[in-house]
C-alpha cells in the first residue's frame, strides 16, 4: 500500500503543483487517483469527504490522515518528508521571507491569472467562450506582477530568496498556462522573469516529470 494516495486530475494546476512537489521531492511512493471533472466526480459523497468543496487536490494518507488544498499539500509533503524546499525553521527570517513570498504568489499572482486559465483554458472544454473583458483585465493584473517581479529578481534568483523553494513550485503550473494559452510574452519579455522561468522549467526533476506526462499523453492518444 503507498504512503499515501493523492485524488487529482491531469491538467490541474493545483494538482500539478502537488505532483512537481513531489518530483522534486524524488518521492514515488504514492498513488494518484484521477478524479473526472467533467463528470463531476469531485463533487461526489466520497470525494466531499475528502474536500469539503468538492474541489481537487485531497490526499489521504495509509493511517488515515486527509488534507485538501494544494498549498497545504506541498508544505505537509515538505515538511514529512524532508523535501530540501523550505528554508529551515532555525532561520526565522528566512522562513519570513517565504512567508512573505507565498503571500504574494496567492494574493497578486494567482488569482489574476487563474481567472485567464479559467477563461482561455477551462471554458474551451465546457464549450463557453471566453469572456475577453475577464481576461484584458486580469491580464493587466498579471502584467503589473510581472513588472514587479522583474525588479525583486534582480537581486535574487528565485521568488523567495536564492534557493528555489516552494514558492517557485507554486508559481509553475499557472506559468505554464499562461504560456500555453498564448501568453508567453508576459514571461519571456522580462529578463530577470525569463531566467527566473528558464531556472525553475529546467530542474532535472521538472524535466523528467514533464517528459513522463508527454510520454503518457503519447500513449493514450495511440
Amino acid at each position: 500500500m503507498p504512503a499515501f494516495i493523492i485524488y487529482g486530475s491531469r491538467g490541474s494546476t493545483n494538482t500539478d503543483r502537488v505532483r512537481l512537489t513531489l518530483a522534486e521531492g524524488g518521492f514515488t511512493d504514492y498513488e494518484l487517483v484521477l478524479v473526472n471533472l467533467q463528470k463531476g466526480e469531485q463533487k461526489s459523497k466520497d470525494h466531499k469527504a475528502r474536500h469539503p468543496w468538492g474541489k481537487i487536490p485531497a490526499l489521504t494518507s495509509a493511517e488515515g490522515f486527509t488534507l485538501y488544498e494544494s498549498r497545504a499539500i506541498c508544505r505537509f509533503l515538505a515538511k514529512k518528508y524532508s523535501f530540501p524546499l523550505l528554508p529551515p525553521d532555525s532561520d526565522v527570517e528566512a522562513t519570513a521571507l517565504f512567508d512573505q513570498a507565498q503571500s504574494v504568489e496567492m494574493l497578486y499572482f494567482a488569482e489574476p491569472a487563474g481567472r485567464i486559465a479559467f477563461e482561455k483554458f477551462a471554458k474551451r472544454f465546457m464549450g463557453l467562450p471566453a469572456d475577453e473583458a475577464v481576461v484584458a483585465d486580469a491580464l493587466r493584473a498579471v502584467k503589473m506582477f510581472f513588472d514587479v517581479a522583474e525588479g525583486l529578481l534582480q537581486g535574487r534568483e528565485y521568488m523567495a530568496g536564492d534557493n528555489f523553494s516552494l514558492v517557485d513550485i507554486y508559481y509553475m503550473p499557472l506559468v505554464q498556462r499562461l504560456i500555453a494559452c498564448g501568453y508567453g510574452d508576459v514571461i519571456l519579455s522580462r529578463a530577470a522573469v525569463s531566467a527566473w522561468w528558464d531556472r525553475c522549467i529546467n530542474r532535472s526533476a521538472i524535466q523528467r516529470m514533464l517528459a513522463a506526462d508527454k510520454d503518457a499523453v503519447t500513449a493514450a492518444s495511440k
